[in-house]
């Protein structure tokens, strides 16, 4: 067997052609009367040929307001036709997109707008208040579109965004535009910026050319063997990748259809592949695990499903998982946002346990190394992972309005992922820990960084430390854990401190477990030693917020 992935084929043979506007063009001419945005949950169904007509329409409307080709254009929405349609359109008219999680406020969130200074942005009625409490920070924004089907919702939120000093307008009123002049895109010009979480700082907006994410949606259809026969269902936000390029823009591109709904549910996903007939679709984390959990029917294997995409493979059940629901193929990739997807598992190979894939030959450049000395490690030994592109503008150009940020992850002309991985003699990549300091929580990457920050702003804590530690699930997932020491004289109680953090965090990253000492372990260079802090994980002395409060909060708040 070979030692590297050799399936890889591009559907676009001409590396010019890659391009959003390209190929959605293209795709209109040669699946025109095809669905290709099936939203059940609106009702909406949106075949090729008018999914670009509205982006069209979209893409000049926007032009015609004033906006520029290579301005920013924030997105915070929910799963829905719009996200996708606002996406499309921003591509034609040469913008580029930055999906901002609908679950950010404040500092998260402000840090964001704050980076890539957009123009305007593309909400939902409950969402525009964020643009009101954060108003100073989105100084640059000179318009904002509202998304939604109740007319009253539409204009109170217009009202609010009005009495703030925003200039606001119905997003129909882009839809309805007439189609003009568009610019010419090339495939290094801007796409998106992708946020991903910081390590020992803020988090970083990957800027991702057109020719980037072209390439990251065709390795999906060659992971997938996606066709125009094929049905690919989404279960995960579109504000992250999994959704966005490894989902509807690998159905975009092999002309098959795409069906989107709102969120993740373990009791009704089996439900959603039969009705939508869907024959691919994909997990993050741990969505598997959840699945596997929900109980057992004599129906379960009469679904389309040939092939899952499971980022990682909980490898302990997927055998039995294939089995009781008749599923062809697990497929599983390594990659990162800033890197596309320099490791694939062969379609319908059986790979080792625990094994990502193989590296993909003739596309990248892939080595493990001493994260020290970058001098490549010995077959077998655990290295960090970096990364190069054989071929021009096929990976992140880097970190917007961050140049240090990419000097240092492009250290020596190679992408440094942080991460550590070991390969064996036959060539399968098997990931080993995280070398960042980064964490996991169902399914969103969390920068502990920006979670000690935010704690850091109560009044009654002098420093704080924020770790992963294991959770109860299967797929790499963490729970968040965060060491702090109050200010001299201060008794802390963990329900006021949980309270805090909920009102300056996303949902997901709240802290789960708090602990309270006297001081951090620190190196004589005053830096916290979390390798300590991990030694000690959850203790006695920790409190746990679903033993205190009964649970964690949810995405609703």
């Amino acid at each position: 067997m070979s030692q590297t992935y050799d399936e890889y084929a591009p559907v676009m043979e001409d590396r010019s052609t890659w391009t959003l506007p390209h190929v959605l063009r293209m795709r209109a001419e040669t699946h025109g009367d095809a669905v290709y945005l099936d939203v059940p949950g609106e009702g909406m169904r949106l075949t090729f040929a008018e999914v670009h007509d509205l982006a069209v329409r979209i893409g000049s409307g926007l032009l015609r307001r004033g906006h520029e080709q290579g301005d920013r254009v924030v997105v915070m929405l929910p799963n829905c036709a719009e996200y996708v349609l606002t996406w499309l359109g921003t591509g034609v008219a040469g913008m580029a997109e930055v999906p901002i999680n609908t679950a950010y406020r404040g500092a998260f969130f402000e840090h964001q707008v704050r980076t890539v200074a957009p123009s305007a942005a593309v909400v939902s009625p409950d969402l525009a208040e964020r643009f009101v409490e954060s108003r100073d920070a989105c100084g640059m924004v000179s318009r904002i579109y509202v998304v939604g089907a109740d007319q009253a919702e539409v204009a109170a939120a217009m009202a609010s965004l009005a009495g703030a000093g925003y200039d606001a307008e119905p997003f129909d009123a882009l839809v309805r535009s007439e189609p003009g002049p568009l610019p010419k895109v090339r495939p290094h010009h801007l796409a998106s910026v992708f946020f991903t979480s910081g390590t020992t700082g803020l988090s970083k907006g990957v800027m991702m050319p057109h020719a980037h994410m072209v390439f990251e949606a065709d390795l999906c259809v060659s992971l997938t063997r996606l066709t125009d026969a094929d049905t690919y269902l989404s279960v995960g936000p579109l504000f992250h990748g999994n959704a966005q390029f490894l989902a509807a823009y690998p159905a975009l591109l092999a002309g098959a259809r795409f069906v989107l709904r709102e969120r993740f549910s373990a009791s009704r996903w089996l439900t959603w592949v039969r009705e939508s007939r869907a024959t691919v679709t994909n997990f993050v984390g741990v969505m598997m695990d959840f699945v596997w959990k929900q109980p057992p029917t004599p129906e379960d294997p009469d679904n389309e499903l040939r092939c899952i995409f499971a980022a990682p493979t909980a490898s302990s059940i997927v055998a039995a998982f294939r089995e009781r629901f008749g599923v062809e193929a697990f497929v599983e990739v390594f990659g990162l946002t800033e890197t596309c997807m320099p490791i694939m598992s062969p379609y319908g190979v059986e790979r080792p346990p625990g094994a990502a894939g193989k590296a993909v030959r003739g596309w990248f450049d892939v080595r493990l190394v001493d994260p020290e000395t970058d001098e490549e490690v010995p077959t077998g030994s655990v290295g960090e992972l970096v990364v190069r592109g054989t071929y021009p503008f096929t990976m992140s150009t880097g970190y917007f309005g961050m140049p240090e940020r990419t000097v240092e992850a492009l250290r020596n002309c190679w992408f440094h992922t942080g991460d550590g991985l070991r390969r064996d003699e036959e060539g399968w990549f098997y990931f080993v820990d995280r070398l960042k300091d980064a964490l996991r929580r169902r399914g969103e990457n969390i920068s502990s960084y920006e979670v000690e920050q935010a704690v850091l702003g109560h009044p009654g804590i002098t420093e704080c430390a924020v770790i992963a530690v294991p959770a109860d699930h299967e797929a790499g997932e963490d729970e968040v854990m965060a060491f702090i020491v109050g200010s001299e004289g201060e008794q802390l109680d963990p329900a006021d401190v949980w309270k805090y953090c909920d009102g300056q965090l996303p949902y997901f990253a709240v802290p789960r477990y708090l602990r309270f000492v006297d001081a951090l372990p620190k190196t004589p260079s005053e830096k916290v030693q979390k390798a300590e802090l991990r030694q000690a994980g959850v203790d006695a002395a920790t409190f746990d917020r679903i033993a205190v409060l009964g649970s964690m909060p949810d995405r609703s708040r």
